[in-house]
């Protein structure tokens, strides 16, 4: 089967191309609006002039498709709020200290940080003036008597700050992130500093919200546990901010993190018990077209509720373009199925494209259309218990194959154990997504039996407990893969390649495979020849020292970490598993480094500096050290100050007035990132 024979799955193709251009090129608002305007009259006066002949040239299709990359390229731009004059940073202004005074309505409320509550906030006012647009809010901890809920108002003076970049190389690109999610400041504020707005506004993810405190407030007198509560909010709410840190790193390491977040298998689960359950309406008179629009409905209803993220909204999209099919007894493709569902959310949400578990859903989804048939007929078991746990290994094995390229390069590690997860998790989810909605139904209705509740929450916990015995195999886990976009690409060539040989074993096919094992070699060699070497590197560390130095594909460090620091820092894991170095070793910070024909001299809280025949190209100063910088200056004739993330706030201040008035390069670790010295 040729896929790009269907149309929408080459229009699916286009939209994404115009997203990715309207992403990375940055094509204004006018000109794509100009753009796509003059496209679309084009095909559509070729169309009416002669539709019956000039729809059947090459022309005509690449004028199409050329129209589809500009409407991606536009979703881009009408989508992103910054592109319109009522922006709120269009209002405020980074570089001034003044307090703004701001009104926001919350709209998302996320995880919580180690010191922070944090929300996504939809812009109201800011200072009297109408606004759009969505920040990052942090509230300090403890500051709040209660929990902000969605579509609840507040008036309060803050300043936005511009989010910040990774401060040290390797790390997780938060910025990129939010500015994905088109976000791009961020607000700090007490909470007793809140004033609370009414607002006669309900949006519809304020009424999913108000739906899931309702839900939970209904599940409180059954003493479920912790752990418990957060899994059904997981499972059945699609809210994952509760879940410790414990039961999420067990079921990553176990390889049944998808679980977690509702996706296709819980959407699928839900819509098999609801045709069961609908059944009885196809013996009335359009009694199938009513079942068909009630599943659509109940399983957008249950995507509201559950907030509308990118797996669910995947998920339900599809799954309700096969419900029409089925009821309606058309004919369904499943890869026109993936292609119209791709089309639709790329139109309505363009940037789910960069969404992590958007990607993984469908990745997934195509390899077990795929390969899940060939490798299932390996073995048809006749007893329907083997069938069934045979069906369901090769459903996951298959849909490894699609994601492990891309779970290697965004999460560097693969569970060796995930079929054994798998096999014993997915038959049960089906149990426990079944059980869980009559147990939420009853205690909405309060006719949930003590008995089943607790019946209900074994379930859960005997799942969490298995989850966490499998993630105890530590042996079977392989972390800090170094895996780069390159291998990744490299790496679903080798994988079509093989499956096309294994589908029809020819010398077109072969050489295909032979093709992709040499592009796989050279780019590893690609990779290990651009690997760092000759670095020297001061990472920022909050109120610490840390220097690297790497040759020869080693990395030695030094720092004045103490033992808890040490045991939790991921700074130079992150830094070596992003560059593929595999040898770290420790050193002991020293008060001058020879960098080739250059020379750093380090000046700390008990060094004195009357080196004056050293003349460094650098000084770093860490640990505050008392001196008078401009003494220092004319003393060594440094050509650049380094101050790294040990240093006093203040004491920085001071150093950079100093460097700004004797125009000298300051770098300040904290406000720049890490510094990185090639020699």
């Amino acid at each position: 089967m040729k896929l790009l024979n269907f149309t929408i799955i080459k229009l699916a193709i286009c939209i994404s191309i115009g997203v990715l251009i309207g992403y990375f090129f940055k094509i204004s608002l006018l000109v794509s609006i100009t753009v796509c305007v003059f496209l679309l009259s084009i095909v559509s006066a070729f169309y009416l002039l002669n539709r019956k002949q000039f729809t059947k040239t090459i022309w005509y299709g690449m004028a199409v498709f050329v129209t589809m990359i500009a409407v991606g390229i536009l979703t881009v731009n009408l989508h992103d709020h910054k592109n319109f004059k009522n922006h709120y940073s269009n209002y405020v202004s980074a570089k001034s200290d003044s307090l703004t005074t701001i009104s926001f309505r919350i709209r998302e409320v996320l995880k919580s940080g180690n010191y922070y509550d944090k929300y996504i906030v939809e812009v109201l006012n800011v200072n009297e003036n109408k606004t759009v647009g969505r920040s990052l809010i942090n509230i300090k901890k403890g500051s709040l008597e209660c929990n902000l809920d969605v579509d609840e108002c507040y008036l309060a003076k803050a300043k936005f700050r511009a989010l910040i970049h990774p401060q040290n190389p390797g790390q997780f690109d938060y910025k990129k992130y939010l500015e994905r999610k088109y976000i791009y400041h961020q607000l700090f504020v007490d909470g007793h500093r809140l004033l609370k707005v009414k607002s006669r506004d309900i949006t519809i993810l304020g009424i999913a919200n108000t739906i899931r405190a309702h839900i939970n407030s209904k599940l409180k007198p059954y003493n479920f546990k912790p752990d418990e509560v957060a899994i059904i909010n997981a499972l059945l709410l699609g809210q994952r901010q509760d879940i410790s840190k414990a039961i999420h790193a067990s079921y990553t390491n176990s390889g049944a993190i998808h679980i977690l977040a509702v996706s296709g298998l819980h959407v699928g689960i839900l819509m098999l018990m609801l045709s069961f359950l609908l059944k009885p309406l196809e013996y009335f008179k359009y009694g199938k077209y009513f079942k068909a629009l009630l599943i659509v409905v109940i399983l957008w209803c249950f995507a509201l509720i559950t907030g509308l993220s990118a797996s669910v909204t995947r998920a339900v999209t599809m799954f309700s373009i096969v419900a029409i099919g089925l009821n309606l007894k058309r004919p369904t493709n499943i890869y026109n199925t993936l292609a119209i569902s791709i089309f639709v959310l790329l139109l309505f949400k363009p940037l789910f494209l960069f969404d992590v578990g958007f990607q993984l859903s469908y990745l997934a989804v195509f390899a077990i259309v795929a390969l899940d048939p060939i490798l299932y007929k390996l073995w048809q078991p006749k007893h329907w218990f083997l069938d069934t746990y045979w069906h369901t290994f090769t459903i996951t094995l298959t849909a490894q194959f699609g994601i492990i390229p891309l779970s290697l390069f965004y999460f560097n590690q693969f569970p060796g154990l995930f079929f054994v997860s798998n096999l014993v998790i997915i038959p049960l989810l089906g149990i426990v997504l079944g059980l869980g909605v009559v147990v939420i139904f009853m205690a909405l209705l309060n006719i949930l039996p003590n008995i089943l509740a607790k019946t209900f929450g074994v379930m859960v916990s005997c799942m969490n407990d298995f989850v966490m015995w499998i993630s105890q195999k530590e042996a079977f886990i392989f972390k800090d893969i170094s895996f780069n976009f390159l291998y990744v690409v490299i790496t679903y060539v080798t994988i079509i390649s093989l499956l096309r040989f294994l589908l029809k074993r020819n010398f077109t096919n072969l050489r295909l495979v032979l093709i992709a094992i040499i592009l796989m070699q050279c780019a590893v060699i690609y990779t290990n020849y651009n690997m760092p070497n000759n670095q020297f590197i001061v990472f920022h560390k909050s109120r610490h020292s840390l220097i690297g130095k790497i040759k020869h594909k080693e990395i030695a460090i030094a720092h004045d970490f103490d033992s808890l620091t040490k045991a939790k820092n991921n700074i130079i894991r992150d830094y070596c598993v992003k560059n593929a170095i595999n040898t770290v070793v420790e050193d002991t910070l020293k008060a001058v480094y020879f960098l080739d024909k250059k020379r750093l001299l380090v000046i700390d809280s008990l060094n004195i500096c009357n080196l004056k025949t050293l003349k460094p190209y650098y000084i770093l100063l860490r640990q505050s050290p008392k001196i008078n910088l401009n003494r220092v200056i004319d003393s060594l004739h440094p050509k650049q100050i380094i101050a790294d993330g040990s240093n006093y706030r203040s004491y920085m201040e001071h150093w950079e007035k100093v460097c700004e008035k004797r125009k000298l390069p300051f770098h300040q670790t904290s406000k720049k990132g890490a510094f990185v010295i090639k020699y």
